[in-house]
């Protein structure tokens, strides 16, 4: 039987990634806070998954043959970036609101750690059972 490192790791590479970009737009909105005419932008984490694990509005890919595409095309390289609306508009057209980023920051960072500490489990778990530890 064939081992699928992927399949055993699931979405959590992905959410990995598409965390790990999303802190370097967070980051850089922060930094253009005070950019005339900058347009802070974001991804929309929970859309990308699942686009990435190939579910939209609720509804799961079916396979009726073994032929057909696997689900989750998408991968998490192609996440759109969408522009976020700010509350109150500045004068020199610039969207950022600091108080928001720097909230959402700690939020995705926070999120980051999570997925990361439950991939190291994942990575114990599986090291475990390649060495036959208890």
């Amino acid at each position: 039987m064939r081992f699928d490192l992927d399949k055993a790791m699931g979405i959590h590479e992905q959410a990995l990634y598409v965390r790990s970009r999303r802190t370097s737009l967070i980051a850089s909105n922060i930094a253009n806070s005070d950019t005339p005419n900058y347009q802070a932008r974001d991804i929309d984490f929970k859309q990308v998954l699942r686009n990435v694990a190939g579910m939209n509005e609720g509804e799961r890919l079916k396979m009726t043959q073994a032929g057909h595409i696997q689900p989750g095309g998408m991968s998490a390289q192609d996440a759109e970036l969408l522009y976020r609306h700010p509350f109150q508009a500045s004068i020199d057209g610039n969207t950022v609101d600091a108080q928001i980023e720097k909230a959402e920051f700690g939020q995705n960072a926070a999120q980051y750690q999570s997925t990361l500490h439950f991939l190291t489990g994942k990575i114990t778990g599986l090291r475990k059972a390649i060495t036959g530890e208890p």
